[in-house]
């Protein structure tokens, strides 16, 4: 198979090239990836000589149909990812979101190409105090980052029924583990603890998240792609759902570190309390979670302390004014 990967030199479209070269070893896979702050080819430095690589937008129309011309699919990863930063400044994820997604479904569409795949995430239902969101669940984003991601999987979703594409959706809970930007909970929480700095907790800290290991979602995103119904909506939970506080006490008792690191910050603007996704109709296609989120997180700690290479350079640059901003305060 011929495959895209937009956004393959980000965390989950990077953990998502390496679940497809070891199932196909003879697929031909083309990375297409903008290169922001969250997607660096140190991200596929195992892989390199294996994905033909370009450094374009999904926004740009002639480098999409060049990079796509002969492919049989596209898995879309490409996003502007942290909600955090969608809060301060939406126009990246309206242009990537959806534009971007626009773009690449026009362009599957002229070239013919066999099959699209949008992933996507369980942000898109909105918070669920109790139960669990199904495929069904009504849309109710809380955030411009899960608005322009709901629009494109709907933008998706309409391309099936207007045009007869076979397209389909992929939505899984909070990815974690190697090679995560560290301004999400998890990485942010092992650097500062692992240079003994503070650990900022938005709010109470008692938010819910559905913890799924990233190798876990890119072998369910595999197993979509090849027998997923297009039109459709597939659902990936993780195995547990933890309160954001206990996730940070953990990694603490990981790294060796006092609880007293633990700085409660003004709460992020309509924070989602809880998050719960079905995985069932997934798993009717034969994926099972392989890792649970106690020994996951445990791994990533380990993975996190031995890899500064990776993280170093992140830590020096522009991260460093974004943590300012965001927190009031330097990093060390």
């Amino acid at each position: 198979m011929r495959l895209l990967v937009c956004g393959g030199a980000g965390f989950i479209g990077s953990a998502y090239v390496r679940v497809a070269l070891a199932e196909r070893p003879d697929d031909e896979l083309t990375v297409l990836d903008k290169l922001t702050y969250a997607g660096r080819r140190e991200n596929l430095a195992d892989v390199a000589d294996r994905v033909r690589f370009v450094e374009e937008a999904i926004e740009d129309r002639g480098a999409v149909r060049d990079a796509m011309t002969g492919c049989d699919a596209v898995v879309n990863f490409a996003a502007e990812t942290h909600v955090d930063r969608s809060i301060t400044d939406q126009g990246a994820f309206v242009r990537t979101h959806v534009m971007g997604t626009a773009v690449l479904l026009d362009a599957v569409r002229e070239l013919g190409v066999g099959r699209f795949l949008q992933v996507s995430t369980d942000e898109v239902y909105g918070s669920i105090a109790e139960g669990t969101f199904t495929e069904t669940s009504a849309l109710d984003p809380s955030s411009p980052y899960s608005a322009t991601k709901a629009a494109g999987d709907l933008l998706t979703t309409a391309h099936v029924r207007t045009h007869g594409m076979d397209a389909l959706v992929c939505r899984g809970s909070n990815n974690y583990g190697p090679r995560q930007h560290p301004e999400k909970l998890i990485p942010l929480c092992i650097l500062n603890a692992l240079a003994g700095d503070r650990v900022p907790v938005y709010g109470d800290g008692r938010q819910v998240r559905n913890w799924l290991h990233v190798e876990d979602f890119a072998r369910a995103i595999d197993a979509v792609l090849a027998d997923g119904r297009a039109g459709e909506a597939y659902n990936v939970g993780g195995p547990d759902e933890v309160e954001n506080l206990a996730v940070v006490r953990r990694v603490l008792a990981d790294t060796g570190r006092d609880e007293s690191l633990i700085e409660h910050v003004r709460d992020r603007p309509g924070h989602d309390r809880r998050y719960s996704l079905s995985a069932d109709k997934v798993r009717a296609l034969g994926w099972e979670p392989l890792t649970r989120f106690e020994q996951g997180l445990s791994e990533t700690v380990a993975w996190y302390g031995a890899n500064e290479w990776w993280w170093g350079p992140i830590r020096s640059g522009e991260y460093r004014a974004y943590y300012e901003r965001q927190y009031g305060r330097e990093l060390p």
